[in-house]
């Protein structure tokens, strides 16, 4: 475990020996599915993926099954059920500098925990291994819920007060789609405003200097009626969120973004400095974006 994917932990800025000092600017670097971890922690009310635990973990465990969730009940860490599978809980407050140490200490600390028996994770993990030493490489199969009844077993289901809580929790919960025309790319309706945010890979600022292209030659919008709003940086990573109309659902949108996603590859694959119109949009760009940590 211990030799798996060194440059990976390089490319994220960690350094396991100053890991309390550090902050880690893109913890999720070096995962196969970086921006749609960015995603989950960020951007989506309630998901989860199976997580596949890397080779020597896989053996050791081999009894049991880990759950990727975007929250837990009281935004713990981690559970593991009575039968012992386990959900990890990404969307709660980092403890040091680098999410990637926080998460992986509650991985493992829900590996050596008793089916049923509460997951204790130490207050702030010391060097150790990060989701990139204890995940085997590979896409995440994300399922979007509109609900929380994932949380509970079937068994506990039917008690009118896990009911009850459910109810209350679920109404956070706002419609959320996962896209299939672009990577970790979610429709959203929040109250009566509709929203596409697409969490894009790669260098934030070959990103930026992308979107500024495509702003100068006023091909940011996704289509007729919507708008770009800005954008999030999250976790080293550019979010653009565009405003669309309330009625439409979902996968009216999906050849908007398929037809923006062939523009944005265009521009991407431009190499020439930006020219005086682009310089001016990315200042404009830059003037319109939100940092989520």
């Amino acid at each position: 475990m211990g030799k798996r994917r060194k440059q990976d932990r390089a490319a994220s800025g960690g350094k396991r020996e100053k890991i309390r000092d550090v902050f880690v600017p893109r913890p999720f670097a070096g995962l196969a599915d970086e921006p749609d971890w960015v995603a989950l922690r960020e951007l989506v009310p309630a998901a989860t993926a199976p997580l596949i635990l890397e080779p020597e973990l896989a053996g050791k465990y081999a009894d049991r099954t880990v759950t990727l969730a975007t929250v837990l009940p009281m935004a713990a860490p981690a559970v593991v059920r009575a039968d012992g599978q386990i959900m990890v809980g990404l969307q709660r407050h980092a403890q040091s500098g680098d999410v990637s140490r926080d998460l992986a200490a509650a991985l493992l600390a829900a590996l050596e925990t008793e089916p049923g028996d509460t997951v204790s994770v130490p207050p702030l993990p010391g060097p150790g291994p990060r989701l990139q030493d204890v995940l085997a490489d590979g896409a995440l199969t994300v399922q979007v819920h509109d609900s929380f009844a994932f949380w509970v077993e079937p068994e506990a289901a039917a008690n009118p007060a896990v009911q009850a809580s459910l109810e209350r929790a679920d109404a956070s919960i706002y419609p959320t789609t996962r896209m299939a025309a672009a990577p970790a790319a979610y429709w959203c309706r929040v109250g009566e405003r509709a929203h596409v945010r697409w969490v894009l890979p790669g260098d934030e600022d070959r990103t930026l200097d992308t979107l500024a292209r495509l702003s100068a030659a006023g091909d940011l919008p996704m289509g007729p009626q919507t708008r770009f709003a800005g954008m999030f940086r999250a976790h080293g990573l550019l979010v653009p969120v565009w405003d669309l109309p309330s009625g439409p659902e979902a996968a009216e949108w999906e050849q908007p973004l398929a037809e923006f996603a062939e523009r944005l590859a265009a521009a991407a694959s431009v190499t020439d400095p930006l020219d005086a119109a682009a310089r001016r949009s990315r200042q404009g760009l830059l003037g319109r974006q939100l940092t989520l940590r």
